[in-house]
């Protein structure tokens, strides 16, 4: 159930900026919690939480706010590439994080690593592509990107997959790797409510 409240609630952000900057808070908001969660079922299900929107998240942006910026905003194409490089450490750190669960004894030091590198990336993003995106968009863009951002997100992963940072990628292979993140979300979730 927890996989289902990650974003949900950001379905009435019109502005492409104001909705990936209100994600930029759930997240860290959603760090807050895996920090504070006793060790245990509800830990596990706050870091699920997290690393959904952080998927689903970086995928949207990666399809739909990277390739515009490149075209829209001074060195484009260096903003987003300095952007994916961070967006595939820390793919390749939360999916290190997933597989050692949160119960084992380097789990929070680990997140405490990434939490550093996604908050930059997110400060990163903020100054360097987003403010530069409201200044050289116009409101009915930043609505249409906002659009595209939310189909890109209900399609997206919901686990990290490093390596698929271009858009291309995220095309050709999200929507299957999609559909193996869901499949095995739901499985996920049938075990944990049968086990507890």
């Amino acid at each position: 159930m927890g996989d289902r409240r990650a974003v949900p609630e950001l379905m009435g952000e019109n502005d492409v900026v104001d909705l990936l900057m209100r994600q930029h808070t759930m997240i860290r908001d959603l760090f807050d919690e895996v920090e504070e969660s006793p060790t245990g079922a509800q830990r596990a299900e706050a870091f699920e939480r997290l690393v959904r929107l952080l998927a689903v998240h970086e995928t949207a942006e990666e399809e739909v706010v990277h390739p515009y910026a490149r075209l829209t905003i001074p060195n484009g194409d260096e903003v987003v590439r300095e952007r994916l490089a961070e967006e595939r450490e820390a793919k390749q750190m939360l999916a290190e994080l997933e597989g050692m669960g949160t119960g084992h004894p380097g789990f929070s030091a680990r997140l405490q690593v990434l939490r550093a590198a996604v908050l930059a990336h997110a400060r990163a993003e903020e100054c360097h592509e987003f403010a530069q995106l409201r200044a050289r968009t116009s409101v009915a863009e930043r609505r249409a990107l906002a659009a595209g951002v939310k189909a890109a997100e209900a399609l997206a992963p919901t686990h990290p997959h490093p390596g698929t940072e271009s858009m291309v990628m995220n095309l050709l292979f999200g929507p299957p790797l999609a559909i193996v993140d869901r499949t095995r979300d739901v499985i996920r979730q049938v075990l944990r409510t049968q086990g507890g």
